[in-house]
């Protein structure tokens, strides 16, 4: 695509609000490996050949020969070096590029997203609504204050109906997307190098990563990562139609640049606990497959009873992988205001073609996927919508019906309440 549209690529950059003159260190590189992979392919054809000539060589020309074929070994080990050497600088260069927008993608920043439906009605009440840190402090289902005492500033414990919480949302996550043909997956939250960089979390995202660097490892942000390199250099059969999997895991973030926002509570925290959806399939079937996700994770949101809009996020807030991007935003009563609480991705063949993950197309040949990932159920932040959302007047919080199962049949959290399922 680089090669035959560059122009298309540099339009991308600008809407990102990247550097586009990253397009033309790309096209320099291309051009650099091509010439050093021709020369040592020139070498070597000359060095076989003058190998070749020395059996018929007569032994006045013979001495001659041999030099040549001794220069010609002494090049074609520089040759390959430099072709080496061209190769690193070109993959640091295809590195260096975020995925190309899709068109339909609106301009602009932050600010920009385009709100594309609202459902459900924001809630009223005839008292004044209390946050949820408070309201969970009173169930004693936060407590931020041991949290920082352990493990410091942005972490938290959940205890009792907290606790609770937490499991019946990855019930009901995990339970409805198997539901809709996921195969559920365990991901662990340490991954390789090879994986974080394959899914773009290693380039302009490395200040949110935690590293272990004794044992060269990444706590990921997302079991997206995970999930994505799971098939790293695999040809997948998707000749039934998209693979999917529903991926449960811890999730760390350092959350750099984001001090003085939300640092009351567990909205924006270091740790907390996923559900996401990933999705393997062919390039031709993404934006369907995306939409497709969109619908999971409202009729989610629909099921916790929460009211949300859908939005369309603006090219210059795009992540590195991903070609477009919808978020879902909750209402938050004491900000008044939408926030996020899930976004879903169509990365096209950008993680796919990093990781060397392929499938085969009708003719059998093989072709790079398309990975796609939505996030179903960031626990935390989704426990701090549901208590701001369901609260009332005595301190209680409402129990959306979906959730009832795994909360022991409990219709209401109330403070000091025993946790035994009801009778």
């Amino acid at each position: 695509m680089l090669r035959d549209d560059p122009d298309a690529v540099r339009a991308s950059q600008r809407a990102r609000g990247d550097d586009e003159s990253r397009v033309d260190t790309l096209l320099a590189a291309d051009a650099e490996r091509r010439a050093a992979v021709h020369r040592a392919d020139d070498l070597r054809a000359e060095q076989k050949a003058v190998s070749q000539s020395v059996k018929k060589a007569t032994p006045e020309e013979r001495p001659a020969v041999l030099e040549r074929a001794r220069a010609l070994s002494a090049e074609v080990k520089a040759a390959e070096e430099a072709t080496r050497a061209a190769d690193e600088a070109l993959r640091a260069a295809h590195l260096a590029i975020a995925n190309v927008v899709a068109p339909e993608v609106p301009p602009g920043g932050e600010d920009d997203a385009v709100t594309l439906r609202t459902v459900g009605e924001v809630p009223t009440y005839d008292f004044e609504p209390r946050d949820h840190l408070d309201i969970g402090t009173a169930l004693g289902a936060i407590d931020m204050e041991r949290g920082a005492k352990v493990s410091g500033s942005r972490f938290y414990f959940l205890t009792g109906p907290g606790a609770l919480l937490e499991f019946a949302l990855a019930q009901l996550a995990i339970t409805r997307a198997v539901a809709a043909g996921f195969t559920p997956v365990v991901a662990p939250a340490l991954v390789g190098a090879q994986a974080m960089e394959g899914t773009g979390f290693l380039g302009e995202h490395l200040e949110e990563v935690y590293r272990v660097e004794r044992d060269d490892l990444y706590l990921v942000g997302t079991s997206e990562v995970a999930l994505a390199g799971m098939h790293a250099d695999e040809v997948l059969d998707l000749s039934a139609g998209p693979r999917r999997y529903a991926g449960w895991s811890s999730c760390f973030r350092r959350e750099a640049g984001s001090y003085g926002k939300d640092t009351k509570g567990i909205i924006r925290v270091h740790w907390f606990d996923k559900v996401e959806m990933f999705s393997f399939c062919a390039p031709e079937d993404a934006q369907a497959e995306h939409l497709r996700l969109l619908q999971w994770e409202e009729e989610f949101l629909q099921a916790l009873e929460l009211p949300y809009r859908v939005v369309d996020i603006a090219a210059g807030d795009l992540g590195t992988s991903a070609s477009r991007k919808y978020d879902i935003e909750a209402w938050f009563p004491t900000q008044g205001t939408y926030r996020e609480l899930t976004s879903t991705s169509d990365c096209t063949t950008f993680q796919a073609r990093r990781l060397g993950i392929r499938h085969r197309d009708a003719d059998g040949r093989p072709q790079t996927v398309a990975t796609l990932n939505g996030t179903l159920c960031a626990i935390a932040r989704t426990i701090a919508c549901l208590l701001e959302v369901h609260q009332r007047a005595d301190g209680s919080v409402h129990v959306p019906a979906a959730l009832r199962p795994w909360l022991g049949g409990h219709a209401v959290l109330t403070p000091g309440m025993s946790l035994a399922p009801t009778p």
